[in-house]
């Protein structure tokens, strides 16, 4: 998503305060899995293992951390090694352009046609995700464009969701609604402190583009996973849409579907006992 002037420092601020409340950083080597509901270290094998209890693993990145695309695609590629039928669900771009996604994995879309595409819908360089989309591609792996159009999100920034018009709300899926519950602002609120929050009306506004990002990202997902019944989605979005409150909340307040998700690691092994499995299930650890 992107934004202009004072929703851009909006949004970079957002950025920052996520990666310091929930202080994720990424691994150059996985040695190991914390698993938040039994509060054990298990292994990498033991995780995917775990994961046949779900239909759908979200994992959060820092969007220019090169480990945290690795660790992704290593659990794409151990997922369809151990022919498991799957799809990628992915932020990085949007629902709108899914016929040149599909172009893509179905192999009828050169790279260098698809490169520019890709950056219509993602500022943060190609090679960080190349060896994603190619191996979606050479294998045949239907990925999902989950994201919402950038005037939208911005829009809802600038005058709330209530002011979006009949025509804005149509590019939303259908029956998106936006309802900011107190534990929800009150998260934001926490990771807002010691920064400028500005107007309570701007607070809101933030809160709700965080609202409905999410819960349109969820139902895009939902309805193509309708589209390929019986697949394992692995969803790829970034860490502050990705723990528990983000995206999988909102997917099980839409769907059935068991959701499962991977954060990357904390710093040192004593910010494990401030984690929840309101944040996540797994922690990778350095």
């Amino acid at each position: 998503m992107r934004f202009d002037g004072a929703n851009k420092n909006t949004m970079r601020t957002f950025s920052t305060i996520v990666i310091l409340i929930l202080v994720l950083l990424g691994a150059a080597r996985i040695s190991g899995i914390f698993r938040v509901s039994d509060r054990t270290i298990i292994s990498f094998s033991k995780m995917i293992e775990d994961f046949v209890r779900s239909d759908i693993i979200v994992i959060g990145e820092i969007h220019g951390d090169p480990r945290h695309h690795a660790l992704e695609l290593e659990v794409i590629k151990t997922l369809h090694e151990s022919d498991t039928p799957m799809i990628i669900g992915m932020e990085m771009f949007r629902q709108n352009n899914q016929k040149d996604l599909d172009a893509w994995t179905q192999g009828v879309m050169p790279v260098d046609l698809f490169v520019p595409i890709y950056y219509r819908n993602w500022t943060i360089r190609w090679t960080l995700y190349e060896d994603i989309f190619l191996y979606a591609r050479e294998h045949g792996i239907p990925i999902a464009g989950l994201n919402i159009p950038d005037e939208i999100t911005t829009a809802i920034a600038r005058r709330g969701f209530s002011a979006l018009t009949s025509d804005e709300r149509q590019r939303l899926p259908a029956g998106i609604s936006c309802t900011i519950d107190k534990s929800y602002m009150a998260f934001i609120r926490r990771a807002y402190a010691g920064h400028d929050r500005g107007d309570g009306k701007s607070f809101l506004h933030f809160c709700e583009v965080q609202m409905v990002w999410d819960k349109s990202m969820a139902a895009n997902l939902i309805a193509f996973m309708k589209e390929n019944p019986g697949k394992k989605a692995v969803v790829l979005a970034g860490v502050g849409h990705a723990w528990r409150r983000g995206i999988p909340e909102q997917l099980s307040l839409l769907s059935e579907y068991r959701t499962q998700v991977i954060l990357p690691a904390l710093p040192d092994q004593s910010d494990l006992k401030s984690v929840s499995v309101e944040d996540a299930d797994y922690l990778v650890l350095p």
